[in-house]
């Protein structure tokens, strides 16, 4: 980081204080700090209600896994905002709300097709009995081995 780039964890608590009727922006730019870049893409801050954040998730497995993680989250938002501002976290699907906050280029990323399984895979995906899971093994395979080929190929063309 250079001398010139603004640290998002110092701005935050001034944002804060200069905007103290609204602090819904900072509250959403803390979640997106808090969150990440990975979890970023899956959960947006969409509001603030009271003392209660509103996050779009895309389906009921990202609603149940973050609800798993809301204490920790909780803590980090709070961490990055510099004081307790935030009681609880509302993971509600959304996914139209989730698409519309990702940037173009993210988007047309999440659309692309997963890379082709294995055969490998496929045989054992054949053991799983419930079609549901077995169609989400095969779709989380092909999107693990579409991200180890994309850092692969971005990773060969940094070293030239």
């Amino acid at each position: 980081m250079t001398a010139r780039m603004i640290d998002l964890n110092r701005l935050l608590p001034k944002l804060l204080r200069a905007n103290g009727g609204n602090p819904e922006l900072a509250v959403k730019l803390a979640w997106s700090r808090a969150a990440g870049p990975g979890l970023s893409r899956h959960a947006v801050a969409v509001r603030l209600q009271g003392r209660t954040l509103s996050v779009a998730v895309a389906d009921a497995l990202w609603q149940k896994q973050l609800d798993h993680m809301s204490a920790e989250l909780l803590f980090r938002v709070n961490n990055v905002l510099g004081r307790k501002m935030i009681d609880a976290l509302a993971f509600q699907i959304n996914s139209r709300e989730l698409s519309n906050a990702q940037p173009a280029s993210e988007a047309a990323a999440a659309k692309t097709e997963p890379a082709p399984v294995p055969d490998e895979l496929m045989f054992a995906a054949g053991a799983i009995t419930d079609h549901d899971l077995r169609e989400r093994f095969v779709r989380a395979a092909g999107n693990c081995i579409s991200r180890r080929e994309a850092r692969a190929t971005k990773s060969e063309t940094q070293e030239f």
